[in-house]
């Protein structure tokens, strides 16, 4: 199969969708890869070692989806990637689609088959190639918050770990997920006070076991929200329903009710955010202000740190992406029912119900078609 790896033109993008170590496998398995020139520079990887791998490099984008039966990329296609796209050609990367109807549009008309890296799941329910990068996006946060409660940056000009004799930054974490789970491993590491807010009582209670009393475990349905949340520094957005529209849990009077200076990371703006004051914003203007509350809501946060992100996202995409080479999308779809879960526009047809439900569109289950 010929695997095409366009360079990434999302704006503050520096991923790439394959490592050259990737790269040389599918080229051990008789498969042909074309990479974009210089479309791994950013994240350390030069021409030179995908050449060594046995990639071939091409300088012109529309070159390679002319000829590739498969396009691996890290973020969503934008819209001039759209209008190359091919019908039939896969098109393997991060959709997010709930949030972006345009695209969904754009890559129905396209006719070609997108599998999504989120929707992808694993024998217990989770979500094993979306779980790198929200692990990286969940420590991030702590991080991009921690710089943002500066006052150079309009925070409250706190240190999350306070100082001799001051009190720690009152750290909320609205999810225990992956990004929950991450970014409560920093929070606690620069000695925040934590609270970590989900409706799980069995996950809270794994988060205790794991981090015992360096966090508040909290569940949503027996706190006042609207209180913890006036009462928090740094409230980090990390709730997630696997490919359809975060819920919007922090409304505008919440904010209004939040210290001035207090800043808000919502990692969940990939999904639509789940602040309602919440808008994507890019790594060149990360932040804005809402009632004097600061905003930050990077839409591609891994973005910032790429060869990190980029190894570590190859680790969990590159099984399926082999089987997709070697075999077909229609053997390795038909064949797992977690694979299956990816596939979230085919030839068409909307076939991940999250998706049809944001934009009140008609879903196809995925067997059918194929």
């Amino acid at each position: 199969m010929i695997v095409g790896v366009p360079k990434e033109i999302k704006l503050q993008e520096h991923r790439i969708g394959l490592t050259p170590d990737s790269v040389k496998v599918l080229v051990e398995r008789n498969h042909e890869v074309l990479v974009e020139n210089n479309g791994g520079l950013e994240a350390g990887f030069s021409n030179e070692d995908y050449l060594k791998a046995g990639a071939k490099i091409i300088n012109i984008p529309k070159k390679i989806f002319e000829k590739a039966e498969l396009i691996v990329k890290v973020k969503e296609p934008q819209l001039n990637e759209v209008n190359m796209i091919r019908e039939g050609q896969i098109i393997y990367t991060y959709l997010h689609l709930a949030a972006a109807k345009e695209l969904t549009l754009g890559l129905m008309n396209s006719k070609s088959i997108c599998i999504a890296y989120e929707t992808v799941t694993d024998d217990d329910g989770r979500l094993p190639l979306l779980a790198p990068m929200s692990a990286v996006a969940g420590r991030m946060s702590i991080q991009a918050g921690a710089h943002c409660l500066e006052k150079n940056q309009k925070g409250r000009g706190l240190l999350i770990g306070g100082a001799p004799g001051v009190e720690s930054a009152n750290v909320v974490i609205l999810g225990g997920g992956v990004v929950g789970e991450n970014a409560a491993i920093i929070a606690t590491g620069m000695r925040g006070k934590v609270f970590v807010v989900d409706k799980s009582k069995k996950r809270l209670e794994e988060l205790h076991k794991q981090f015992g009393d360096k966090i508040i475990p909290t569940e949503s349905n027996k706190t006042d929200l609207k209180k913890l949340i006036s009462e928090c520094d740094l409230l980090v957005g990390g709730v997630l329903i696997p490919g359809a529209e975060a819920p919007k849990l922090v409304t505008k009077e919440m904010i209004k009710s939040m210290k001035r200076g207090s800043v808000i990371v919502d990692v969940a703006i990939d999904q639509g955010g789940c602040v309602e004051t919440s808008k994507p914003t890019t790594h060149a203007n990360p932040t804005y202000m809402v009632d004097e509350v600061v905003h930050y809501c990077v839409s591609n946060m891994p973005g910032g740190v790429p060869r990190t992100s980029t190894m570590a996202l190859n680790k969990a995409t590159l099984p399926l992406l082999l089987k997709l080479a070697d075999q077909g999308y229609r053997k390795t779809l038909k064949e797992n029912k977690n694979y299956l879960a990816g596939l979230n526009v085919y030839r068409g047809e909307i076939t991940h119900k999250g998706v049809s439900d944001a934009f009140n569109l008609k879903y196809t289950p995925a067997l059918e078609l194929l």
